[in-house]
């Protein structure tokens, strides 16, 4: 049976920063990747934003860490030549009652330690033209990466620290060590066994599943699994908008964003869509056209000059949820030692948005948990 320091499940965007972070402390660390090849699945289908971290709940694990992976992220991108952009994002009110929420949000960005200005509508129309809005929030360190790039950035420092990614390495169940420093003992589909003192299940839409099958772990530190879908739509030729726009949130849903890739090309979204399905083998990824009305409906709020007809289906994504439509969503699940008892082992539960910009912070919070 071979042995190895560290073993990741999962190489998409967090699982990666948790090897290389592993890797650079010393370990050596495998990831072990069910697909072909690295990000194929939640972390290709996001919106690439780089998040300021406004609407978290103050002191929570979503606030710290994407606060703290924003500054880490944005440092990576620059000292890795990865693309990206600050261009900032405009939170626009239409209501009062969408003002009232803009106020709570400036209040939570103070907490949070997130730079924001406040704009009455003239300056806001005067920084973005086509826009319509009473009031806005201006949020400076807002961005977005090229995620691939970032992803690919991840692997070549886990590489160069003396990791790997292994690819169509399914992993079927784990025997977890009882004691303090033992063994945790991987199957993998093929037959293949891997022993391990430190295992981090980042498989992110597989991860309760996967936990499911670790034999040693109390069913109670497996929360149930929901899937909740967002669909984007393209635009047809270019936006008149130099910066991201989001309506003012709105219960938990954050309304349909108008966000920009590095080419300037415009998409909207996510909505949500709750998926009545047990497993992400059963998720249609396909973005349904019909949903694009409601899109209209909501981007013309704030941009009355939207053109008919000018919205395709995109493509979709799917999060990680741990929480069903009616409840409240929970923080980050970053499950250690210090939790369930289990030595080395660390489980990542609900790591949705903002996952991406956080992965560099939530890589540190792990290594951290195990202690090592």
């Amino acid at each position: 049976m071979e042995r190895v320091d560290a073993v990741v499940v999962g190489a998409g965007v967090v699982g990666l920063a948790v090897a290389r972070a592993l890797a650079q402390a010393g370990h050596e660390t495998i990831v072990l990747e069910a697909g072909p090849g690295i990000g194929q699945g939640v972390s290709s289908r996001n919106s690439e934003v780089i998040h300021a971290g406004l609407y978290y709940t103050p002191g929570s694990l979503k606030a710290r860490l994407c606060v703290r992976g924003k500054e880490l992220l944005y440092a990576m991108c620059a000292s890795h030549g990865i693309g990206h952009r600050r261009c900032g994002k405009l939170t626009v009110a239409n209501s009062e009652e969408e003002v009232r929420a803009l106020h709570g949000l400036q209040d939570r960005a103070a907490a949070n330690g997130v730079p924001v200005e406040w704009l009455e509508a003239r300056q806001a129309v005067a920084m973005e033209p086509a826009l319509r809005c009473i009031a806005a929030l201006h949020s400076p360190s807002t961005g977005i990466v090229d995620s691939h790039g970032f992803m690919l950035a991840l692997q070549g420092d886990l590489e160069r620290a003396g990791g790997m990614v292994a690819f169509h390495a399914t992993v079927d169940s784990a025997q977890l060590a009882a004691g303090e420093g033992g063994l945790h003992v991987l199957n993998l589909a093929d037959g293949t066994e891997l022993a391990t003192p430190v295992l981090v299940n980042a498989a992110s839409l597989h991860a309760c599943a996967l936990a499911r099958r670790f034999d040693g772990l109390d069913p109670r530190f497996v929360p149930r699994e929901w899937f909740a879908k967002g669909n984007y739509y393209s635009l047809g030729g270019r936006a008149p908008f130099s910066r991201l726009i989001y309506p003012a949130p709105a219960d938990a849903h954050l309304g349909t964003h108008l966000t920009l890739d590095l080419g300037g090309q415009a998409k909207f979204g996510p909505d949500i869509e709750w998926l009545d399905i047990r497993a992400p083998e059963e998720i249609d990824w396909r973005v349904d056209p019909r949903r694009a009305d409601a899109f209209y409906a909501e981007v013309r709020r704030y941009w009355p000059g939207l053109p008919g007809g000018s919205l395709q289906p995109s493509y979709s994504g799917v999060r990680p949820k741990i929480h069903g439509p009616h409840e409240k969503a929970p923080d980050f699940r970053i499950d250690g030692p210090a939790l369930h008892g289990i030595g080395g082992l660390v489980n990542l539960f609900g790591i949705e948005s903002p996952g991406l910009t956080s992965s560099l912070a939530i890589a540190e919070q792990v290594v951290g948990a195990i202690g090592r």
